[in-house]
């Protein structure tokens, strides 16, 4: 009776798996502080898209580990860079069986770690940046990617990252923004998945997380630019944010389940204080509940295929 009358239901196609694929090395490499999770080689990550499709999660997201950093990102535009190569190769051995998406953003191919180029006085460059991200967007696109993941929060980076994708006759890819993306805490173990170089923090263009009606206003905005999905930025400590989005927008809301989410319920089960698999289902089903379409999630192959077993 209560799962006939069940006002939420999490589908494994509303899932996005969140993958790492890292330069120079032979085999997948533990992240620490992500217990199950790993940096790809190129094969090992197509054996992970493999079960992603088996399990009917909805697509994958891209994170590039390059070897080589320097301070405009290079590697990020590099065809044979890392992430571009990553992409080239999963979009051509899994077409359309899947939806490979890439992360937009400079700060795993920065010496210095943050999202963007750097101006003379150590500030980020705002409006230099955003050329760097329109050439990204044209790398990522001929590599082969469908969606592009803008996530380093510049102002006015969907209206120029649209702008070279239609003038290149990328008209069928879409934009993910990262609209309200906040600066928690929460990311601490994504840094060592990137093997990050960042000092200090990235308070200048990330949002406050005091700040509710600022995360609406940049979601509309980027909307307005030409936005075909917006996202909010972790996802359980801003089911608030989530849905005043979700009221809000006409285009489909997403939500990324953070890092840090992902390593507290692990730790927290590792030492036997909680429920995993009843936590890690709940905390979906809150997502979705506060109006996510998708949910970016570590869990993504793990929870599908439980929803597949229960079918």
């Amino acid at each position: 009776m209560r799962r006939l009358v069940a006002e939420t239901r999490v589908h494994p196609a509303q899932l996005v798996l969140p993958m790492f694929v890292a330069e120079g090395i032979d085999e997948p490499r533990p992240i620490s502080s992500m217990p199950g999770q790993v940096q790809h080689t190129l094969d090992s990550a197509a054996r992970e898209v493999e079960r992603a499709i088996a399990a009917g999660v909805g697509g994958v997201m891209l994170f590039g580990v390059p070897t080589a950093k320097d301070a405009v990102g290079s590697g990020a535009t590099d065809p044979d860079g890392i992430l571009n190569r990553a992409t080239r190769f999963l979009a051509e051995r899994f077409g359309d069986a899947t939806v490979v998406q890439t992360d937009l953003c400079l700060d795993e191919f920065t010496d210095h770690g943050h999202c963007g180029v750097l101006a003379a006085d150590g500030s980020v460059d705002n409006d230099a940046t955003l050329d760097r991200y329109a050439d990204m967007a044209l790398a990522q696109a001929e590599a082969g990617s469908q969606i592009l993941g803008l996530s380093g929060m510049m102002d006015g980076q969907v209206a120029h990252v649209r702008a070279a994708l239609d003038a290149a006759g990328h008209l069928d890819t879409a934009i993910l923004a990262y609209s309200a993306k906040y600066a928690t805490a929460l990311y601490g173990p994504f840094r060592e998945a990137v093997d990050s170089s960042l000092t200090g923090d990235r308070k200048t263009y990330q949002q406050d997380p005091a700040n509710r009606r600022e995360g609406l206003r940049e979601a509309l905005l980027d909307i307005a630019e030409g936005a075909d999905i917006v996202m909010v930025k972790p996802a359980s400590l801003y089911l608030d944010v989530l849905a005043d989005v979700a009221a809000a927008s006409d285009v489909p809301v997403w939500a990324y389940q953070v890092s840090g989410e992902y390593a507290m319920v692990e730790a927290a089960a590792a030492n036997g204080w909680i429920d995993r698999d009843r936590l890690i289902a709940e905390s979906l089903t809150s997502i979705a509940r506060a109006g996510a379409d998708v949910v970016l999630t570590y869990w993504a192959i793990e929870q599908a295929e439980l929803m597949g077993a229960l079918r």
